[in-house]
């Protein structure tokens, strides 16, 4: 197995995922592009002070419920038992199959955003300590838990429409479903300003509306694939079963993975006020890339490994992996070198107005340095999971998830004492690099040798490398510099064809392939 063999044309299984990760991606960019508008309008209305630190405590609260119930355990067990019970049985049982998972969502996100609710301030505290200094600013945080929290049920319900409809081969109307979040939330923030109103309640009640509105934009999609909510559920369905056993190591090591979050704003909270903003907003950052090609891959490879699994076409799925991850870090690594070398001016040009003064930006652009280092482990993890999921094996993932726990908080507790907010940030991705090594051996132990992209990687690293130091050379020039990006971008590209890897010819031929289908039809 080799990887230009691998992934030197676009056909087979790794046609596909390139194929629809473009589909995923370009979602993902009109997504990320009004993401990025709601965060200049968030930073402008409310900087990086402690209002939105009380803002983005709030959101966080759903969100994590939403990785843990949703994307984080329910999509990636739901997506491979689907995918087989349409093989074994036809559309109609794999809906029913849909129906009934959706009954037991929601039965049991009403039970836990109920409680939450009710006990919004313990959450609150548990989350947040260092809030509790203030009863002013406790007060407030926990009465936008308690209009955020909904969020959960819809999104949660959104995200296994999600499954069914990435299952089936569509996967536009899922990647464009968190554009709704970004135009509610910008739609919040600026009718706040306009009436007068309290910004960081308004948002609130955006996130919550926004929920509702992803749910209908998944609706007429689904009923073309002739899914209707209304009609047979069981909820003892064997699919049901299954998924449930394959969830509960999920939810665990979903959870642990939350728990990182949670320990890393809980920490943040202990430090100087804004040091959550700063790290949100550096993340949001780092989210561009990852979200546009490192997501998009893994979301659009989970399927065509769940089906290669299913059939028992080993070295099917060996090379599909492998492509996968070799396309990731073809866009990650320069990603990140670009991110790091270019903080300053990237943050300032985004975020730098209004509230968001000279000292935000700069405390962000390091927290941006710190988090960009582990930019490739990020995007490495969720191919990585998504193959142990097609497998039907989720205990793995969870054991390496509670390893990388331990090993990110006990690097947070000595990071942070040097580096404050910025240690947080280093320690996270510290942490993922130990993750992805601990997956991919584990994964060589479940199907053999797979990764086969040494060369490859070699040359990708000294092509960052360079791009990383000219970045670093140009951000001199402050918000300029970012014009040099898109040249950046195609000097890397055209030197990758030049020294002839594989995923640059792959990316040339797949764009020529979309842009002549465009041109013919």
């Amino acid at each position: 197995m080799t990887t230009s063999a691998a992934s030197s044309t676009p056909n087979g299984a790794t046609g596909r995922i390139a194929r629809n990760a473009t589909v995923v991606a370009a979602g993902t960019v009109a997504s990320r592009i009004l993401g990025f508008l709601r965060d200049m309008i968030i930073a402008f209305t409310l900087g990086a002070g402690i209002w939105a630190d009380a803002f983005f405590v709030a959101f966080r609260l759903p969100n994590l419920l939403r990785r843990l119930f949703a994307e984080g355990s329910l999509t990636m067990a739901f997506i491979p038992v689907f995918s087989r019970t349409r093989q074994e049985h036809g559309d109609t049982e794999a809906f029913v199959l849909a129906r009934s998972v959706l009954v037991w969502l929601v039965l049991i996100l009403a039970v836990i955003s109920t409680a939450a609710i009710i006990w919004a301030e313990p959450l609150t505290l548990l989350i947040a300590p260092g809030f509790g200094r203030d009863p002013e600013i406790l007060a407030g945080t926990v009465t936008l838990v308690r209009i955020c929290f909904p969020y959960i049920l819809f999104i949660s319900a959104v995200a296994l429409c999600m499954g069914v409809l990435n299952a089936m081969g569509h996967f536009w109307a899922p990647a464009a479903a968190p554009c709704i979040l970004n135009l509610g939330l910008i739609a919040s923030a600026l009718l706040a300003v306009l009436m007068g109103w309290d910004v960081a309640l308004a948002l609130a009640w955006g996130v919550c509306l926004s929920g509702l509105g992803q749910w209908l934009l998944q609706q007429p999609y689904l009923r073309r694939f002739g899914l209707s909510w209304r009609g047979r559920t069981e909820l003892k369905h064997p699919g049901v079963k299954r998924i449930g056993m394959l969830m509960l190591p999920t939810v665990f090591g979903a959870a642990v993975y939350q728990v990182n979050i949670l320990i890393g704003t809980l920490l943040a909270s202990l430090l100087s006020a804004g040091s959550i903003s700063y790290l949100y907003y550096a993340d949001r950052l780092v989210q561009m890339p990852l979200g546009i090609f490192g997501v998009a891959l893994s979301t659009a490879a989970l399927p065509s490994l769940s089906l290669l699994a299913a059939s028992k076409d080993i070295p099917g799925f060996q090379r599909t992996l492998n492509t996968t991850m070799s396309m990731t870090l073809f866009v990650c690594l320069p990603s990140a070198a670009g991110l790091a070398g270019m903080s300053m001016p990237i943050v300032d040009a985004v975020f730098g107005r209004g509230a968001f003064g000279p000292e935000s930006v700069t405390a962000t652009a390091w927290a941006l340095v710190g988090y960009s280092a582990g930019l490739p482990a990020f995007a490495c993890v969720r191919p990585l999971i998504s193959a142990f999921y097609a497998l039907e094996d989720t205990r793995s993932p969870a054991l390496v998830a509670a390893i990388c726990l331990v090993v990110n908080v006990g690097l947070s507790l000595v990071l942070m004492r040097y580096m404050a907010h910025v240690g947080l940030a280093v320690a996270a991705a510290l942490s993922s690099w130990a993750n992805v090594l601990l997956l991919g051996l584990l994964l060589r132990r479940k199907i053999g040798p797979w990764l086969n992209i040494r060369a490859a990687l070699a040359r990708m690293s000294v092509l960052t490398l360079l791009l990383g130091l000219a970045a670093l050379t140009v951000s001199g020039l402050g918000k300029a510099a970012l014009a040099a990006i898109p040249l950046l971008a195609a000097l890397y590209g055209l030197a990758a064809l030049k020294w002839n890897i594989a995923e640059a010819r792959m990316t040339r031929d797949l764009l020529a392939a979309k842009w002549h289908g465009r041109r013919n039809t």
